[in-house]
């Protein structure tokens, strides 16, 4: 695939990067209570969408500002399908196809467990989307069996698999492209996993992913103005 196919620029995307919330299964199994309660009697059946938005993104080695109050940040690390060309209406088996590479992403947010009404606040705050480059797997590298470590200070503290997502990569791109148009450059985060860390002002992060790479990033404290 050609290289402006997939609209990146200094290892930036272009497009619009979006999160897909409850496609961890843990997750939703510990949720299905709530979920099967008034007054929604059901836990969503169409992807459930946010944005990153430009303000958010920032590049590997960045220095993240934390709001004194609460003083603490959820690290729901995870990893972003970048799309080489536009999808619309792509079926499962094709759905690969479209896509030019990952990023691995600190998607990161205030803790809340709001899953109904978009979380601005909480995950839209200046720097709360760390990224690094564009990376093209090594020989063998399956997202679908990929692990992801995280390390703060140096120390692991957490690890996931997204062999356990709700919707895998192929069929997340299916059901969202299903309704709307992917473009060349949109990044499609797989999603937080059940249990991420939490972390502080003066955390040094590193997140990790077998077969792609490693991304890092500071923790500050907030200046007031």
């Amino acid at each position: 695939m050609e290289t402006q196919a997939f609209a990146l620029q200094s290892g930036m995307p272009l497009g619009t990067v979006y999160g897909a919330l409850l496609n961890d299964r843990a997750t939703l199994t510990r949720l299905a209570p709530q979920f099967d309660s008034p007054p929604y009697k059901a836990a969503p059946k169409a992807p459930v969408l946010y944005i990153k938005p430009r303000n958010t993104w920032a590049r590997s080695g960045a220095a993240v500002a934390v709001p004194a109050d609460p003083g603490v940040v959820r690290l729901d690390a995870t990893l972003g399908l970048v799309m080489g060309r536009a999808a619309t209406q792509v079926a499962p088996a094709q759905a690969m196809d479209y896509v030019a590479g990952y990023v691995i992403v600190s998607d990161i947010t205030l803790p809340h467990e709001n899953y109904y009404r978009p979380a601005i606040v909480q995950r839209c705050r200046d720097g709360f989307c760390p990224m690094g480059d564009l990376l093209q797997p090594l020989p063998g590298f399956d997202v679908n069996t990929a692990r992801l470590q995280l390390a703060l200070n140096g120390r692991p503290v957490y690890e996931r698999s997204f062999a356990d997502l709700v919707r895998p990569a192929s069929q997340l791109i299916a059901d969202v492209t299903e309704f709307m148009t992917l473009a060349a450059g949109d990044v499609l985060l797989l999603g937080p996993g059940e249990g991420a860390p939490q972390a502080r002002p003066g955390d040094e992060v590193r997140i990790e992913v077998a077969g792609l790479g490693a991304l890092h990033h500071s923790l500050v404290l907030e200046e007031l103005a």
